[in-house]
C-alpha cells in the first residue's frame, strides 16, 4: 500500500472512522469466513464487488449495513484469521467506513466517499444459507478422499470423482471451521468451499379445469445430432402420453425422489414448459429431447454441491443446453468452477433470475457465463421478479400445465427460463445450429436491459 492511511477514533469504543486509499481488483469471491465466536476473519476474493462484499458482511455479522449510493468498485484481498479491524480496511478498498455499536446491540456499519451521513441506502443481506457442518473439498490427483474424512471426523456424503470434489459432513459448525484451518496447510488439497442450501422451488398449485398438451411428433435428430436439454430439478414424472418419448431417463443425485402422482412436481412443471415451448418453435416436429436430473430426491432442500453435479451429469449425459429453474443467493466457488467448465465445452446454460422484486445476485444465474431470466408480465417486468443488472433476457413467466385430471398453474422467473430454453434448443433442431448461434438468437429475440433502481 502506497498512500498514507489516516485514522480517527471516535469517542473510544463508540466508533471508529478510517479513511483508506486502497484500489484493488478481479472477479469473484472464493471464501470468506467471519468466525464471530473468535472474532477472526479469513477471506481470499478476487475482484467481487463492494456491494457483494458489503452483504456478505452484513450476513456473517448480523450487522446493518449502508452505503453511500453510487459507492462502487471491485475488490481483491487475500488474508487469514484477521481481527475485524484489520480485515475491514482490507475488505473494503477504496472506501471511509465507520462501525457504531448501538444501544440494542446491533451494530451499525457506514460505508461511503464524502460523509458517513451520506450512507443511507440499506444493503440487504443475502438469504443464503450456509450449510455450516459442511465443506466442499477439491483434491490433488491421487488423493484419498475416504482417508481425509476420517483424519478429520467427517463423512463423505457427496463425491464427484471427475472432478475430485467431495462433500464432506462434520459433527457440527466447530468442527467444520476447525476443519477448514487444518486443510488450509494440507499439500492433498486444492481449494475448499462452503456449501450452501437451495429450498425446493414451491410446488404448482392444481384446480379443477382443462388446457390442451402440446402436440409434438417426434422426428429423426439431424447429422449435427440429436439435441438435449439437461433439466436440472426435482423429479420429472411420467406424463402417460406421447410426451413421454421426448423424456430420457431420469439421473438422481440426491436419493430417489417419493413423488404423489396427484401432484405436480416443479420439475414436470418445467419439462412439460419447454416441450410446450419446443411446439411452438418446431411447429409440432422436433428430434430434441429432455435429460432429467434430480438434484432434490426426497429432501426439503438442495446444496450447491448437488446442483454441480446435476450439471456434471448434464454435460455427461450430451446436454447442450442446460436449464436451470432454481438458485439461491449462495455465491459458491465450486458452483461457479463447474459452471465455467460447462461453457467452456460451448454447453448454453439459462437460469432462472429469481422471485423476488430485488436487484441481489441470484446463483447461479448471475454467473457470467449463465444467460439470467426474468419474468416479462403483459410487455413489463413481473412485479415479483428480479431486476438485477445480471439480468439479460427476459421471458413469458406462466404457464398452464395439464396432469392427471388437473390444470396446474405455474408461475415465476423458473417458467421464464424454461420456455426459453426451449425455444433455444428448438432453433439449433430446426436451424442446424451450434450452441453460439442459437445463443445470439435468444439474446435478439429475449435480450433486455435492466435500469437500475427498475
Amino acid at each position: 500500500m502506497n498512500q498514507v492511511r489516516r485514522r480517527t477514533f471516535w469517542s473510544v469504543g463508540l466508533c471508529i472512522l478510517f479513511a483508506l486509499g486502497h484500489p484493488l481488483a478481479g472477479h469473484s469471491a472464493d471464501t470468506f469466513n467471519w468466525n464471530t465466536n473468535q472474532n477472526r476473519v479469513s477471506v481470499d476474493i478476487k475482484s467481487t464487488g463492494l456491494l457483494n462484499v458489503l452483504e456478505r458482511i452484513a450476513q456473517n455479522t448480523g450487522w446493518q449495513v449502508f452505503v453511500e449510493p453510487e459507492t462502487l468498485h471491485t475488490v481483491s484481498a487475500k488474508f487469514k484469521n484477521l481481527p475485524p479491524g484489520e480485515a475491514l480496511p482490507l475488505l473494503l478498498g477504496d472506501v471511509n467506513f465507520a462501525l457504531l455499536p448501538t444501544t440494542n446491540g446491533l451494530s451499525r456499519l457506514y460505508v461511503f466517499r464524502t460523509t458517513r451521513q451520506n450512507a443511507t441506502q440499506l444493503v440487504k443481506a443475502p438469504k443464503a444459507k450456509v450449510i455450516d457442518n459442511e465443506l466442499i473439498v477439491r483434491l490433488k490427483p491421487g488423493a484419498n478422499a475416504d482417508e481425509l474424512a476420517r483424519s478429520l471426523g467427517a463423512k463423505v456424503t457427496g463425491r464427484i470423482d471427475s472432478l475430485n470434489a467431495y462433500r464432506l459432513k462434520f459433527d457440527d459448525a466447530a468442527a467444520a471451521n476447525a476443519a477448514r484451518d487444518s486443510l488450509a496447510t494440507n499439500s492433498d488439497v486444492s481449494a475448499v468451499d462452503s456449501n450452501y442450501a437451495i429450498d425446493r422451488p414451491t410446488a404448482p398449485q392444481g384446480f379443477n379445469g382443462s388446457a390442451p398438451s402440446p402436440q409434438l411428433q417426434m422426428k429423426a435428430p439431424p447429422d449435427t445430432g440429436r439435441v438435449i436439454v439437461g433439466l436440472v430439478d426435482t423429479a420429472v414424472q411420467p406424463f402417460g402420453n406421447n410426451l413421454d418419448q421426448f423424456i430420457e431417463k431420469q439421473i438422481s443425485v440426491a436419493g430417489n425422489a417419493q413423488s404423489d402422482p396427484n401432484t405436480l412436481n416443479h420439475g414436470t412443471a418445467m419439462a412439460e414448459t419447454i416441450l410446450r415451448s419446443l411446439d411452438a418453435a418446431t411447429k409440432g416436429n422436433t428430434s430434441v429431447q429432455i435429460l432429467p436430473i434430480d438434484v432434490y430426491g426426497p429432501n426439503a432442500a438442495t446444496s450447491t454441491f448437488d446442483v454441480a453435479n446435476g450439471i456434471v451429469q448434464a454435460v455427461n449425459g450430451g446436454a447442450r443446453v442446460i436449464n436451470l429453474s432454481l438458485g439461491s443467493d449462495g455465491d459458491a466457488g465450486f458452483l461457479h468452477d463447474v459452471v465455467k467448465a460447462a461453457a467452456a465445452q460451448n454447453i448454453l446454460m439459462i437460469g432462472a433470475a429469481g422471485n423476488e422484486p430485488v436487484t441481489t445476485p441470484y446463483y447461479p444465474a448471475a454467473y457470467p457465463e449463465v444467460d439470467a431470466v426474468t419474468a416479462i408480465d403483459q410487455g413489463q417486468l413481473a412485479p415479483y421478479a428480479n431486476r438485477g443488472s445480471f439480468v439479460s433476457l427476459g421471458a413469458p413467466g406462466s404457464n398452464i400445465v395439464p396432469y392427471g385430471n388437473l390444470a396446474f398453474g405455474v408461475q415465476g422467473t423458473s417458467v421464464s427460463t424454461a420456455f426459453v430454453s426451449g425455444v433455444a434448443a428448438g432453433y439449433m433442431d430446426y436451424a442446424h445450429a451450434n450452441t453460439q448461434a442459437a445463443q445470439t438468437f435468444i439474446r435478439g429475440k429475449f435480450g433486455i436491459t435492466i435500469t437500475p433502481g427498475h
